[in-house]
């Protein structure tokens, strides 16, 4: 079977090379990512990663491994910050304060579609105005869930999390290993 990642993010496929996985393909799929009007963030992040699973082509031996992952404060789903302004009001809202960070993967085959969703909590220290501004000045927020990358700088500002730190950075590793080798991909296996 062939791996096809329907994602471009290099932080998944950095993380599948972790546990000896490489794509034999990387097809980000091009769907809308705009929450529906009052969709929770546990049924958001399902839907992305099973409408990008669903929306890519998939041959007869191929595997297609999808995900999302969202940040959600309250009721808030906090999506990738637009810019600048929008990722300081994220770090404050998150400041001193626990919140969740939802990864949902989908792996697709000719023959059905495996889901798994990873709830991690995650607590974030309070922060000072010098943590925020150093932070937006990093840039290190572009393009994160959240406005933040656990594995880089903002992981001074996490003193806790209950769940998969994996799942935060973007792809739950163990999750993903289980509904991969129910696929026929096994973890630590050259694919062909």
């Amino acid at each position: 079977m062939k791996l096809v990642l329907g994602s471009a993010s290099p932080r998944r496929h950095e993380l599948l090379g972790q546990i000896g996985l490489v794509p034999d393909a990387v097809r980000p799929a091009d769907i809308d990512e705009t929450p529906l009007k009052g969709e929770a963030a546990r049924d958001y992040v399902a839907r992305m990663a099973r409408e990008k699973a669903l929306a890519l082509e998939c041959a007869g031996d191929e595997v297609i491994l999808s995900a999302d992952t969202t940040v959600n404060c309250g009721r808030r789903i906090l999506g990738k910050p637009e810019n600048e302004k929008e990722a300081a009001e994220f770090l404050w809202l998150l400041s001193g304060r626990r919140h969740h960070v939802m990864t949902a993967i989908a792996v697709r085959t000719v023959d059905g579609l495996r889901e798994r969703l990873v709830d991690t909590v995650v607590k974030f220290r309070p922060l000072s105005n010098e943590d925020v501004n150093l932070y937006l000045a990093s840039g290190e927020w572009q393009g994160k869930a959240g406005g933040y990358a656990i594995q880089g700088r903002a992981g001074a500002f996490i003193p806790w999390l209950q769940g998969s730190f994996t799942a935060v950075v973007g792809l739950p590793l163990a999750e993903t290993a289980t509904l991969l080798a129910a696929a026929g991909i096994r973890a630590g296996e050259e694919t062909p």
